[in-house]
């Protein structure tokens, strides 16, 4: 491998290991652990949709432990549960 593959493998592995490590994510750094651009956090964040700190009044900090409970509201059931569901329903008048 040369110099500049090298450097590209070590740092994906660095950008990989931030995600599991760092509690408190910049506002770069966030985006990307989303899968979002930066302008989109930037609107969640105006909208007070997404839960962030502004320590200094300025930059924009996020934890990454409630960016992960944010990400995963609203879950959607399944088909399956959503029968399951049903037939409790329909059992529960008889």
């Amino acid at each position: 491998m040369s110099k500049e593959q090298l450097k590209e493998v070590a740092d994906l592995i660095t950008a990989n290991t931030i995600f599991t490590t760092k509690e408190v994510l910049t506002s770069d750094e966030a985006a990307a652990y989303m899968g979002i651009s930066k302008s989109y956090l930037y609107k969640l964040t105006m909208r007070g949709a997404v839960p962030h700190y502004k320590p200094m009044g300025k930059m924009c900090y996020f934890n990454r432990n409630e960016l992960e409970q944010w990400l995963q509201q609203n879950r959607i059931a399944t088909a399956q549960e959503i029968k399951e569901e049903a037939n409790r329903y329909c059992m529960k008048g008889r």
